[in-house]
């Protein structure tokens, strides 16, 4: 077993570091308070191939493997989730294009997106359906060569910024089996009958646009259409351990950047004559902190191994990451704030917003209670 990451992985972290530190931190407060998007920074990260991370080289991307996403998706966490999530979400839904789209419609959609150009996203979440994707109401009815869409969509990133979706439709209500009768259509946001509402007041990721899209006869042509009618569910469910991955990346990235701040903390807070981080109270909190992290980190890097090498437990691994990554970052933000004591309860110290920002990774992209409903599925052998 081989732990050491290679020369150039080596240089995407020091280079995404750089850039988080130099162009993240000493603005995350003001985009945290204003929940703002931040386009500015988006489009510096698209001058370093960030927004284009996976998209392949032969459409203008990076095209990085999920281990060298993993890293840069925790280098950024590290420093600001709500504004990485942006910059790194701006591509959010191409995986389907990249995947089961037609030549076509991958030279028409991802170029811009690589290139920073255009934003994305994927609008599967529904007001009534969360974690039961099987259970969505949104419409898609063939009418000559359009489709005509009707439904809401919830819970949707970018939503009041992106210039097109990929939207997780019903193009067959007569579909027998629960998972059949599903197709994903690209919806530009431009079209007629096409609004989006964005949501404030969230608890975290405040920099990272959120909104609800309502369709309300929206038509688009057929050639829309990503891959074959009826397949959507499937397709959506391909993606499921690459996205999981990265969310267990990310929750590795904000343990990360909740244990630094703690240890800068606690070396430079003085009480009864001393620094906090003498006491062996506080030097336990770091020890366990820093060791659960890198516990995380390590499954997170053997789940982006899997993905990449088709490893028959990559499923299984997935879950595990995104389930124990997220606790782990859930509880070193809570450790952070309790280190920093009264100065960790409000926001001239970023504690207090990893703590805020933490919670989001054990909801989306699967609940932690989903996530160990596949684990136990898989250790019986059960599957889908």
């Amino acid at each position: 077993m081989d732990f050491e990451l290679t020369d150039a992985q080596q240089q995407i972290r020091e280079e995404v570091r750089r850039f988080a530190e130099n162009e993240i931190i000493p603005v995350a407060t003001e985009y945290d308070r204003k929940e703002k998007a931040p386009l500015e920074l988006i489009e510096k990260g698209a001058e370093m191939g960030l927004t284009g991370a996976q998209i392949p080289l032969d459409y203008g991307g990076a095209g990085y493997d999920m281990l060298d996403t993993a890293i840069i998706v925790e280098e950024l966490y590290a420093a600001d989730p709500g504004i990485a999530g942006s910059i790194l979400g701006t591509a959010f839904g191409s995986e389907a294009i990249t995947a089961f789209g037609t030549e076509a419609q991958k030279e028409q959609w991802l170029p811009d997106l690589a290139s920073g150009d255009a934003i994305c996203g994927s609008a599967i979440s529904e007001p009534h359906a969360g974690s039961d994707v099987s259970s969505i109401s949104t419409r898609a009815e063939k009418d000559g060569d359009e489709y005509v869409i009707n439904g809401n969509k919830m819970w949707i990133t970018n939503g009041s910024i992106g210039d097109f979706f990929v939207v997780l439709c019903k193009t067959d209500s007569d579909a027998e089996g629960r998972y059949n009768g599903f197709s994903q259509i690209i919806v530009e946001s431009d079209r007629d009958g096409f609004e989006s509402d964005k949501i404030t007041g969230k608890m975290g990721i405040r920099a990272s646009d959120t909104a609800e899209l309502i369709l309300d006869n929206v038509r688009v042509p057929e050639e829309n259409l990503i891959g074959s009618e009826g397949a959507g569910f499937l397709q959506q469910m391909q993606f499921f351990d690459e996205t999981r991955t990265q969310v267990a990346a990310q929750g590795v990235g904000i343990a990360k950047g909740a244990n630094r701040r703690a240890l800068d903390y606690a070396q430079e807070r003085e009480q009864f004559g001393q620094p906090i981080g003498d006491f062996q109270a506080i030097q336990h909190k770091l020890a366990e902190m820093h060791t659960e992290t890198e516990a995380a980190r390590q499954l997170t890097y053997k789940s982006a191994w899997s993905v990449e090498n088709k490893d028959e437990q990559l499923t299984m691994l997935a879950s595990m990451a995104k389930e124990y990554a997220s606790r782990i970052a859930v509880r070193c933000a809570n450790e952070c704030v309790q280190i920093h004591g009264g100065s960790g309860y409000v926001d001239d110290f970023d504690a207090e917003r990893f703590y805020r920002d933490a919670k989001i990774t054990q909801i989306y992209e699967g609940t932690s209670e989903i996530q160990k409903n596949i684990i136990a599925r898989e250790l019986q052998g059960k599957g889908v």
